[in-house]
């Protein structure tokens, strides 16, 4: 009897899976955050605030709820979130209208944030949990259906209500683009057909060049637009060096300053209020500059080790819902972090994009950790069987 219950006790475990892979690189990459963040904020937030760990204690606290809301929505089978994805959609998009309210507020020269119940937080976070459950839903709605015609302008379609509001409410074209990309990135893997994507990538190529081209042509205009000088900064960031060019700049200065193996946790100088909101976007610029070539790499290959848990799991979701959960999270920390290292490393013009997990922001850790778990949910329902 009790060699029955023990083969039955086995069997129960060989059924089960959790990707402790996937848990060990998101707390070393919070925990690793979280080191780079003080080290990074001290010096300002003692003079602004009259203490070096401000940043660090707000970051510490949402990082502590968000692990908290990672291992309950972990715990529940991720179809449960299916039946409220409608839901999640309209109520992300009326957040984005609150902050036209008294209850938005101004922050660093942008209106993006919302105070509820004396908590700060960007809807355009919400918006990007809430669009990827709707799109995962709206993928097995439509069903094959995806491939024709209208089923691929639906899906592209649905996304632009809410990147028109993130874009034209909160003025940040970055969480909008990023919102797109992650529909593009779900109707890309559900669809078959690929000339599609070709045809919108040299469209969009095309268009971009275009903007460039008219902007340059205008660059002495006394009325150039806040984004055109920051165009003109990304193409030559010396000649705006006293405005649009500075912190890209001093960004660079960081990178090239730190060699390969870094001046030494702490050691940085850019740091000292030369660097912007170093913080913030721009942080990645300090890990190159304190930890050199070295840190930077082993800080993209966590990243890349992360896309690949990803994978793995969607690969092996237990049906089109739970794969398409998954990644549409791995399409928002996979263009996270391309875009912000391309934006430090001036290879893109200069957009505030946070770096997943290690920049500074309450809500986008707390919203990041949830996504975890939902990959973390979808992955316990794979059989080991399977993989």
């Amino acid at each position: 009897m009790a060699d029955r219950n023990a083969g039955r006790r086995k069997k129960g475990q060989q059924e089960s899976f959790f990707d402790y892979t996937l848990l060990f690189i998101v707390l070393f990459l919070l925990g690793f955050g979280l080191i780079m963040l003080y080290s990074t904020s001290s010096y300002e937030a003692n003079m602004d605030f009259g203490d070096s760990a401000y940043y660090l204690k707000k970051q510490l606290v949402a990082t502590l709820m968000g692990l908290v809301l990672m291992v309950i929505v972990a715990s529940i089978p991720y179809h449960f979130w299916e039946r409220f994805a409608t839901l999640g959609y309209l109520v992300s998009a009326f957040m984005i209208l609150l902050v036209l309210t008294p209850l938005g507020y101004e922050a660093n020269g942008a209106k993006r944030w919302i105070r509820i119940a004396g908590m700060s937080l960007q809807p355009a976070e919400v918006a990007k949990l809430a669009m990827i459950l709707f799109l995962a839903s709206l993928v097995c709605k439509i069903g094959k259906g995806i491939r024709t015609t209208k089923g691929f302008m639906i899906m592209l379609a649905a996304p632009l209500p809410i990147c028109g509001e993130v874009y034209l409410i909160t003025k940040n074209l970055s969480s909008a683009i990023i919102i797109f990309g992650i529909a593009v990135l779900m109707v890309f893997v559900s669809s078959p057909d690929y000339k599609k994507f070709v045809l919108i990538g040299l469209a969009g190529a095309a268009a971009a060049a275009l903007v460039v081209f008219l902007i340059v042509n205008a660059a002495s205009s006394d009325n150039m637009s806040f984004r055109g000088g920051r165009i003109l900064a990304w193409l030559d960031p010396e000649a705006y060096a006293d405005g649009k060019g500075f912190q890209t700049l001093q960004a660079l200065y960081a990178i090239g300053s730190g060699g390969i193996w870094g001046k030494g946790l702490g050691q940085s100088m850019q740091k000292l209020g030369f660097l912007p909101e170093a913080q913030n976007d721009m942080i990645f610029s300090i890990i190159c500059e304190e930890l050199g070539l070295f840190g930077a790499t082993a800080v993209i290959v966590l990243f890349i080790l992360l896309i690949w848990r990803f994978m793995v799991i969607a690969n092996n979701a237990p049906d089109l819902f739970g794969a398409m959960l998954v990644v549409g999270v791995m399409g928002h920390i996979a263009i996270q972090v391309i875009l912000n290292i391309a934006v430090v490393t001036n290879t893109i013009p200069n957009t505030g994009i946070s770096l997943p997990f290690i920049s500074y922001g309450g809500s986008s850790v707390l919203f990041l950790l949830i996504e975890m778990g939902l990959v973390l949910s979808v992955g316990k329902g794979i059989k080991l069987k399977d993989l």
